[in-house]
């Protein structure tokens, strides 16, 4: 008896012990931020980018088993969809992206009424960084009067310079350049629209190259450059970052479906995958047609808000049998997605339409990246599980 209770004291003593090694390293952790020896972390980073979530706790973060040169991001509007809860959802890595930022802030983007976001930019220009804005002029600053708006004047009235095209195509645009060094682009506009009710994507990636041929888009637009007419650099638009190649294309002055989107979907050999707002290229659709007929895996998601339309191509693939649905999403779903055989992801701002290809402004990126690759097709499930079949009688075939 006496040697167990001395054993006793002795394991109490042992386990106190441990408790003060494990209280002194979570002092030091919560100062520095630094897990000694892993005690509080996961390992080694995966490279895996969660969609939003509900608390600002467990907000999206980004990393990748090499570094860190990319992120990416989607909204969930099923469970963000409060403005309030901002801090959680895209607005909220933006302003961080906006807070780190210390020598210039490039923006060219189509629409916005984000006040955190303003802020944010306001906070930036303050402390000195180079903030500018490209907007479109109708959806842009003539909307800045409409209810719930008026953040275009409030980055005005803080002394950040705002333009826009003056034309009737639209800047279509949702890029931003951080210190010349990352950019932010995808399908989200800065409203509350595109953040807290459709479906959306953000794709961030840390390359001065590939912000060097942002900034040279954001320039030329900034000095007045805009449409088919503005210069064409496409064979400069092209880089490698950490083994991934990055193909970036501006319409109008280049055709993004011809040169770029067509061709990638005719090479493709085991799966398609879309996701899409405006679906009324021809060519595209049948180029996906084509490769089903061929026993490639193609299928699709289409907003139902004009998809049941003579222009949109929901009819061209239902009637040839592509697996195709409608979105299940009570805000539209606006993503511009396209997955190639798990590796090639194509993304940006424009709906694949032969207005946005010879008339907008625009950008599309293609990453050729299997493990971004495979976050998109994780939201292409997520999207596709919620959809609907297209009502038959109401999309007839010829």
């Amino acid at each position: 008896m006496p040697r167990r209770r001395a054993k006793s004291r002795t394991n109490s003593s042992v386990t106190l012990f441990v408790l003060i090694i494990l209280f002194i390293l979570g002092i030091y952790y919560s100062i520095t931020g630094r897990d000694p020896d892993g005690v509080f972390g996961t390992g080694t980073p995966t490279a895996l980018v969660t969609s939003q979530t509900s608390t600002a706790a467990n907000a999206p973060t980004a990393a990748n088993a090499s570094g860190t040169w990319w992120e990416v991001y989607f909204t969930d509007p099923v469970n963000i969809s409060n403005p309030a809860d901002w801090q959680s959802s895209v607005a909220g890595r933006l302003v961080e992206k906006i807070n780190a930022a210390q020598t210039s802030i490039h923006i060219a983007s189509f629409e916005f009424n984000l006040t955190p976001v303003a802020e944010a930019l306001i906070a930036a220009r303050q402390r000195g960084v180079d903030v500018r804005w490209v907007t479109d002029d109708e959806h842009g600053l003539e909307a800045d009067i409409e209810p719930d708006h008026g953040h275009f004047a409030m980055l005005q009235e803080a002394g950040i310079e705002v333009r826009s095209d003056t034309r009737s195509a639209l800047m279509h645009n949702k890029f931003w350049i951080f210190d010349g060094q990352i950019v932010w682009t995808g399908s989200t506009n800065i409203t509350e629209n595109g953040v807290f009710d459709q479906d959306n994507n953000v794709i961030v990636i840390q390359s001065p190259e590939l912000a060097a041929i942002y900034e040279r888009e954001f320039q030329e637009m900034w000095d007045g450059q805009f449409g088919p007419r503005s210069p064409s650099t496409l064979d400069e638009q092209v880089v490698t970052v950490d083994g991934s190649r990055i193909v970036v294309v501006f319409t109008s002055e280049d055709p993004a479906l011809e040169n770029a989107i067509v061709p990638i979907v005719q090479s493709a050999t085991t799966s398609v995958r879309f996701l899409t707002f405006s679906f009324t290229d021809f060519p595209l659709a049948d180029a996906m047609s084509q490769r089903f007929k061929a026993g490639v895996d193609v299928a699709g998601v289409f907003e139902k808000f004009g998809s049941e339309t003579e222009a949109a191509e929901l009819r061209t693939l239902m009637c040839r049998s592509v697996p195709v649905k409608q979105d299940g999403n009570s805000g539209f779903l606006h993503h511009k997605v396209i997955v190639v055989d798990e590796q090639i992801v194509i993304t940006g701002s424009m709906n694949y339409s032969t207005n946005a290809e010879e008339n907008n402004d625009e950008n599309v990126i293609i990453i050729d990246n299997a493990e971004v690759a495979r976050l998109y097709l994780q939201e292409f499930d997520r999207v596709w599980n919620l959809a609907e079949d297209p009502e038959v009688e109401m999309i007839a075939c010829g």
